[in-house]
């Protein structure tokens, strides 16, 4: 496919995981070095963004993952892509950070069993603090990742035009082994479910970061 194709990473139920379109761009640059069995990313303003950084654009590729509070389950992607990003050594290379649709925990940290999820898998969660999702978050972002289709929705009908809608993207459409697009809320369940939810989120993270990697590292 030459650059002027677009990228289609087949989700969950055939469902499209894409990169915003700046994304793509980046993306295409890089289609021969993608991880097996994946397909390119379809994003306009996502993909150029990718084609950009494959091209030696110094700037981090920047993603926010949204949830309902911010305190559990976007706290857990943002700590989980960071540690796949670092531990690939490209972790100067992403800028994840991570917010919620609503304001009701702005300023705590994340919930305790939260902490305590990733602290058993080896994840520092404690230096969260919760915060709500903007429209400056639209504008500083490269890739706006909704935890569920209620976020989703939410943050569509937040997208002031087609760039920042272009933006937004279901974290578990990137994973073509799950069995539904939905993270579900672990909130009002016991540790055993947050321990569940951080296995989604490690998988469908994992699956996303793979499809990232190509255009984030650097051209030697």
């Amino acid at each position: 496919m030459g650059s002027g194709g677009r990228w289609t990473a087949r989700g969950v139920h055939g469902q499209a995981g894409r990169l915003p379109a700046t994304t793509q761009a980046r993306a295409e640059a890089s289609l021969t070095g993608r991880p097996e069995g994946h397909e390119p990313l379809t994003f306009g303003v996502v993909s150029a963004r990718m084609e950009a950084m494959t091209a030696g654009d110094v700037a981090p590729f920047r993603v926010v993952f949204v949830c309902t509070g911010n305190i559990c389950r976007s706290p857990m992607a943002d700590v989980v892509f960071r540690g796949f990003a670092d531990a690939a050594g490209l972790g100067p290379r992403v800028a994840s950070t991570s917010a919620g649709t609503g304001d009701w925990h702005v300023g705590e940290r994340a919930d305790q069993r939260t902490i305590d999820a990733l602290a058993r898998a080896g994840y520092d969660g404690s230096h969260h603090r919760a915060r709500q999702f903007t429209h400056s978050d639209f504008a500083r972002s490269d890739l706006v990742v909704a935890l569920d289709r209620s976020h989703e929705r939410i943050l569509r009908g937040w997208a002031r035009n087609e760039a920042d809608s272009d933006k937004i993207a279901l974290l578990m459409s990137f994973d073509a082994s799950a069995h539904t697009l939905d993270v579900p809320d672990p909130y009002y369940a016991g540790p055993g479910m947050f321990d569940e939810v951080l296995g989604m989120i490690e998988s469908a993270s994992r699956a996303l970061f793979r499809q990232l990697e190509p255009a984030i590292r650097p051209v030697p």
